[in-house]
């Protein structure tokens, strides 16, 4: 079991040490729930409730909440408790390898070139020609086209598949049921029938991005795809093809980007979110969930067009009323001319 002492655990964070320096952490908790051997952390002021209850063995905090700790915790004093907490969770991270060695059952082509360390699990499909590098986790069942690359710390967990020609960056985790490097929706329209077009462009991702669950990055139509380093991808997200992804932006859940838009650096994107294709979004715009957006950005800030919910009385009254809004548009433009009129008219009668 992993452990450490405060006075390690101050040392790594370049904390304000105050109580036990030879206290024990083993995990963590929440501020409700921790217990002995256990450290928090208070990030957001209305949970400091819990601060001055809490069972833990210490807790990350700022400056500001040090008056709040209870006499028998031992608190580490930060500027960013979440991001000190982040830390520590790596450290005591109990998560187990995806994979150990490598599985009898895996099928590598001969061609295939192996860094050192690598795990490759049960049932694995290694394609001609990939490269892995070192300390590559490759779980059961993933599926790796031809020609990929996955540079050196890559974790792909179970049932992941990779397609030919596909490069990623170090580090970078991809969770189960990924598909990066499918088709993207390339046809043509020749009187009624579709024709294909093949996506002969790849994916290329760079280093230490985390791509989620089930989401789906197609590969270009004739330039690549794009996905920057320290990109965040949620799970259930759809990536089209030729899309570009600036660094260190992150996309919430079940959000999707049409082929060939231009996502800046450092942009939040809220879940649900519905990008155009075609479009330039500038580095630093924040887009909230549910939004709609159909046309470029151009300048930084938060954008949003979803509808929060409501009563569903209020709803249809809202709606019914919607549905007659060129109705009033009609009469509020005759109102405006024949105002107009009536003012001309006294124009000259003076």
């Amino acid at each position: 079991m992993l452990q450490f002492i405060l006075s390690e655990l101050a040392e790594r964070l370049d904390a304000q040490l105050i109580g036990d320096a030879a206290c024990s952490i083993v995990s963590i908790a929440t501020l409700e729930n921790a217990g002995p051997g256990q450290i928090s952390f208070l990030s957001n002021a209305k949970y400091r409730k819990f601060l001055t209850a809490t069972a833990a063995s210490a807790v990350l905090i700022t400056q500001d909440d040090i008056a709040f700790v209870a006499p028998a915790v031992n608190a580490l004093v930060v500027k960013d408790p979440y991001v000190a907490f982040a830390k520590v969770a790596q450290l005591l991270d109990s998560t187990p390898k995806i994979a150990s060695g490598i599985h009898a059952t895996a099928v590598i082509d001969p061609s295939v070139t192996l860094g050192e360390r690598v795990a490759i699990g049960a049932n694995a499909v290694i394609s001609a020609g990939v490269v892995l590098g070192a300390d590559v986790q490759i779980g059961a069942g993933c599926v790796i086209g031809e020609r990929v690359h996955l540079d050196a710390g890559c974790k792909l967990w179970p049932n992941v598949t990779i397609l030919h020609g596909v490069s990623i960056g170090q580090r970078c985790i991809i969770h189960s049921g990924a598909v990066i490097g499918s088709d993207g929706f390339g046809f043509a329209n020749e009187r009624g029938n579709w024709l294909k077009i093949p996506q002969t462009g790849t994916v290329r991702v760079g280093n230490d991005s985390d791509i989620g669950a089930n989401t789906t990055i197609d590969r270009g139509a004739i330039d690549d795809t794009i996905i920057g380093n320290n990109v965040i991808i949620d799970n259930l997200c759809q990536i089209a093809h030729n899309v570009r992804i600036g660094d260190h932006t992150a996309i919430a859940g079940a959000s999707i980007v049409a082929g060939s838009t231009k996502i800046g650096r450092y942009c939040i994107i809220g879940g649900g979110a519905c990008i155009n294709g075609h479009i330039d979004i500038c580095d630093g715009a924040q887009i909230t969930g549910m939004a709609m957006v159909m046309k470029s950005i151009t300048e930084k800030g938060v954008y949003s067009s979803g509808i929060p919910a409501t009563s569903n009385l209020d709803w249809r009254k809202n709606t019914a009323k919607l549905r007659q809004i060129d109705q009033l548009y009609q009469r509020v433009k005759q109102l405006e001319s024949q105002l107009a009129n009536m003012l001309n008219a006294q124009d000259t009668d003076h």
